[in-house]
């Protein structure tokens, strides 16, 4: 009865154990996404400003121009 319940006892530790480490990685991991999350989000808005900021320094014939070069050099990467 005495090596029953130690083997039970261990085996509750055990996976008390186990369930906390998962708790503690899972959080980590929801960490480390969050400020991918966050970065994708800063990234993502200074391009949109950046490509608005283009586009409103550079009007008509000449925006033209450019972005069929660019679309030019693109194409033949």
């Amino acid at each position: 009865m005495g090596k029953l319940l130690l083997w039970v006892t261990v085996g509750i530790v055990g996976l008390a154990l186990a369930g906390w480490l998962a708790l503690k990685l899972i959080g980590a991991l929801l960490g480390v996404l969050g400020y991918l999350l966050v970065g994708a989000a800063i990234v993502g808005g200074a391009y949109y400003l950046y490509t608005r900021a283009r586009r409103a320094l550079t009007s008509g014939r000449t925006a033209n121009r450019i972005e069929a070069a660019i679309r030019t050099r693109q194409a033949g990467k």
